[in-house]
């Protein structure tokens, strides 16, 4: 697909859908169709969201709850949810979308998986109702292994306002940091340390210049 484009760096997404066959809500028998799509996609959230960090509004909508759809899933639908999200929070200014879970605790944006940093331990929600993001699941390896304390648990909004820092994360995001929630600064409104260290060395990672992360690469 690259070499076709004539791309040396770009953003590859495989889409798998169902093909001809029955009309409705049952569609047994229709055949599994696979597209491949590669553009050249810059920093998803801005090359300034990468440097000083992004705005964020909690969303009024809130994630689905963990019985209404297939939680795990990147599936098409799930994303209008996400849509109406981020509509409403650039609608009022702001960059990215934060929605809760059912019970009010911090979910996840639009399109991201979300970090805080207090008193240097690290936390992100757990697995619940969320996407188990490959860059979330990469980042807990990199804190860990610098010896980070890394938790998975609940927190609430009050917590993210408390945060010493916040960031977010995704194949298109990669580690986006966050400067301001809901009108409120995040920290000292830049990004701290701990995410300068994580944002870092996943980009030397990506870059394959990290030897000990070799394995999570694929080269083309």
């Amino acid at each position: 697909i690259l070499r076709l484009n004539g791309q040396k760096e770009a953003y590859i997404r495989p889409l798998v859908f169902l093909g001809e066959g029955v009309m409705g809500l049952h569609p047994k028998g229709s055949p599994i169709q696979v597209a491949i799509i590669s553009w050249v996609w810059g920093a998803y959230l801005g090359d300034e969201g990468l440097k000083r960090g992004i705005r964020v509004k909690t969303s009024s909508f809130t994630r689905h709850h963990v019985n209404i759809m297939m939680t795990k899933t990147k599936t098409v639908g799930n994303y209008v949810n996400s849509i109406m999200a981020k509509l409403e929070a650039v609608h009022a200014g702001y960059d990215e979308a934060l929605l809760l879970d059912t019970a009010g605790y911090v979910c996840e944006a639009s399109g991201e998986n979300i970090f805080i940093v207090k008193d240097g331990i690290v936390k992100t929600p757990p697995l619940t109702s969320i996407l188990p993001g490959i860059t979330r699941d990469c980042v807990i390896t990199l804190a860990q292994d610098r010896d980070l304390t890394v938790k998975e648990e609940r927190f609430s909004r009050d917590e993210l306002y408390l945060a010493d820092e916040a960031f977010l994360t995704g194949t298109a995001a990669e580690i986006t940091p966050v400067r301001e929630v809901d009108g409120r600064i995040i920290g000292p409104g830049h990004p701290g340390p701990i995410t300068q260290q994580i944002q870092e060395v996943y980009f030397a990672v990506v870059k394959g210049q990290e030897a000990r992360y070799q394995k999570w690469l694929t080269y083309i």
